[in-house]
């Protein structure tokens, strides 16, 4: 699924995964649908990032160095600044939804995933966002 070129054209993703393979995987699809991406390896670099470019979705592994993803997805929705950046957790750790979820992540995607299913969480994720923005409901 294809998210359309007007949704699209200034969108910037932190991608935040400490495997280079992984990292460039998610980096190029992004880039492929234009969207700029900035990487961060580690917790406390994506907490920096986000921090200084305010990104407009936030991809966090949630098994990284130096600061793991979950108490970065914690430290970034307590804060201010950054408590609104959609958070979509994206791991191979099945069992970590629930930790996720309370950790502040607004959406998860388990590795490993088709382009598919990443666009169709990443869509789903900025409309929900979107809508509570302009305080729209989502329709159930």
């Amino acid at each position: 699924m294809e998210i359309p070129p007007d949704e699209r054209a200034t969108m910037m993703a932190l991608v935040v995964e400490d495997a280079e393979e992984a990292y460039e995987l998610v980096a190029d699809l992004l880039a492929d649908h234009g969207f700029s991406v900035v990487g961060a390896s580690n917790g406390i670099d994506a907490v920096s990032s986000a921090v200084a470019l305010l990104p407009d979705v936030i991809l966090m592994d949630l098994s990284l160095p130096v600061m793991g993803g979950l108490e970065a997805t914690r430290l970034l929705k307590a804060d201010p600044r950054t408590r609104e950046i959609p958070i979509i957790a994206v791991t191979g750790h099945h069992n970590f939804l629930s930790l996720a979820r309370e950790a502040g992540c607004d959406a998860f995607v388990a590795k490993p995933f088709t382009p598919a299913q990443l666009f169709r969480q990443l869509r789903r994720t900025l409309t929900t966002t979107a809508q509570a923005a302009s305080g729209v409901r989502p329709a159930n």
